[in-house]
């Protein structure tokens, strides 16, 4: 099948397939004409990607997971890459939910600082720029 059908048959543009198979996670031979031509399978392997790219996992993860995969959803095998790289990943998102809790923390406590303060020391500020207004 050419790229558009395999577009309409996923509902994945073609733009996205043509990355994919940059990326080295989808396959396509070249016809005479040089048109890409994909088989079947193909049809499964781009609904693995879209799910583990839910997952919020990177292309460079999918990579490594790929050959793990069985299914559509897909069913992940114990494949020692596989396990690796979902816990690189769970680990960077481990790491940036402490962060941006670290730094929601921060921004709640200056703003009850703010609050307990009163605003009659401060200037007025233009809301459009966040500057104290002309006087």
């Amino acid at each position: 099948m050419r790229i558009g059908e395999l577009s309409r048959r996923t509902g994945v543009n073609t733009h996205q397939l043509r990355y994919y198979e940059a990326q080295g996670l989808l396959e396509a031979d070249r016809a005479a004409n040089g048109y890409r031509e994909y088989d079947e399978n193909a049809v499964l392997r781009v609904n693995q990607i879209r799910h583990l790219l839910d997952a919020g996992l990177s292309s460079e993860d999918i990579a490594y997971l790929l050959p793990c995969a069985v299914g559509e959803a897909p069913e992940l095998l114990g494949c020692p890459e596989l396990l690796a790289a979902m816990r690189s990943r769970l680990q960077r998102l481990d790491d940036q939910m402490e962060r941006l809790t670290q730094s929601r923390n921060a921004l709640a406590d200056y703003i009850d600082a703010a609050e307990r303060m009163g605003n009659a020391s401060y200037p007025p500020f233009d809301d459009a720029g966040l500057a104290p207004a002309p006087a």
